[in-house]
């Protein structure tokens, strides 16, 4: 998916790249919906309520499908609990990743060789055609028929049960939080009776996250601009701020806040020239989404503003797929806060 495509689609990407963004309002799966039935030796059947629907799986799924959704949550982390067999079609894709290794597996994936409609993802009938089992979408969009999609029903009818993301059934992804990564964990964990991993790996992204909270705790929290490198979404200057959602947990948890939390209402923030000038920047965090330089970008942006402090301490990380949705948001977390706190983590690795 191309960043240069016009501002409106790449709004949508970014959306759905950080917030999973892009469906209409219905209940949120979460653990409490989730149910699994009388246990068997296999442990099938197994039931989950997710976006108002009951969704019951009788044996784990052997043709997955991944819509693409401009996300990457969904592939990684059925890659991280070793599920890249599962999966028939794949659509998802970014090209780099915190994770070593992550993004050459996605590209290792099979493609279904799918021609994507004009709304960005598998039409309809391709979709029936690749019989799948299981089709993962990031939000309900990807299951509109306006869209050119394949419904729900109509999906059931063909003897594949479908799976929206956290957050993915409400239109307020200013809500997301780093649980939620935890949620898409355990739910596939249950789909595909893995929930062992998926706890295991649930554990040590905790785990993670903890240590480094401990190490920051008490510290003054600097105000970090995040941005993606390059991309223009709106009218103004600055039109690919982040304002909410995911990312401001991730802040949090690394000892930081967003300088530009209250500029928005919304996911983004489109802002003048101005107004980032006047605002203190401590830090910057550049999410490189394809650009092949966004240290070049993080720097030309520290010489445009002189009078940041960000400027004058050289203060800048760039991150990709550790600060969406997905099984990797310990990584943001560690870089954020060493970016920020140097003195806590002197003479760790």
């Amino acid at each position: 998916m191309s960043m240069y495509r016009p501002a409106a689609t790449a709004l949508a990407a970014a959306l759905c790249l950080v917030t999973a963004a892009c469906g209409s309002s219905s209940d949120v799966a979460s653990s409490d919906s989730t149910t699994e039935a009388a246990a068997s030796s296999s442990g099938y059947p197994v039931t989950l309520d997710n976006c108002g629907e009951k969704q019951t799986f009788e044996k784990a799924p052997g043709r997955g499908v991944v819509m693409n959704g401009a996300s990457v949550a969904e592939v990684s982390t059925l890659l991280s609990l070793g599920l890249q067999d599962r999966i028939v079609a794949n659509q998802q894709t970014y090209g780099m990743s915190e994770v070593p290794g992550r993004a050459e597996a996605i590209k290792k994936l099979p493609t279904g060789d799918v021609e994507l409609n004009e709304a960005y993802d598998i039409p309809r009938e391709t979709m029936l055609g690749l019989r799948p089992d299981l089709v993962l979408s990031v939000t309900t969009y990807g299951f509109d028929q306006k869209n050119g999609f394949a419904t729900r029903e109509q999906l059931k009818q063909a003897g594949a049960n479908s799976y929206v993301s956290p957050q993915g059934c409400d239109d307020d992804p200013s809500k997301m939080t780093v649980a939620d990564s935890y949620q898409l964990l355990r739910d596939m964990g249950k789909i595909f009776n893995v929930s062992d991993r998926a706890e295991t790996l649930i554990t040590e992204v905790e785990r993670n996250i903890a240590a480094v909270s401990e190490k920051v705790e008490g510290e003054k929290r600097p105000k970090v601009m995040v941005l993606f490198s390059n991309m223009s979404m709106g009218s103004n200057d600055f039109s690919s701020v982040v304002a909410k959602g995911i990312i401001n947990d991730i802040l949090a948890k690394a000892g930081a806040t967003n300088a530009f939390e209250n500029a928005a209402g919304t996911t983004f923030a489109d802002l003048s020239k101005e107004t980032v000038a006047a605002t203190d920047v401590d830090a910057l965090v550049v999410i490189a989404y394809n650009d092949p330089d966004p240290a070049a970008y993080a720097k030309k942006l520290l010489k445009e503003f002189p009078q940041w402090p960000a400027a004058k301490n050289n203060r800048y990380t760039v991150l990709s797929d550790s600060v969406y949705l997905g099984p990797s948001n310990d990584l943001a977390v560690d870089a954020i806060a060493r970016m920020l706190h140097p003195a806590d983590f002197a003479g760790t690795g």
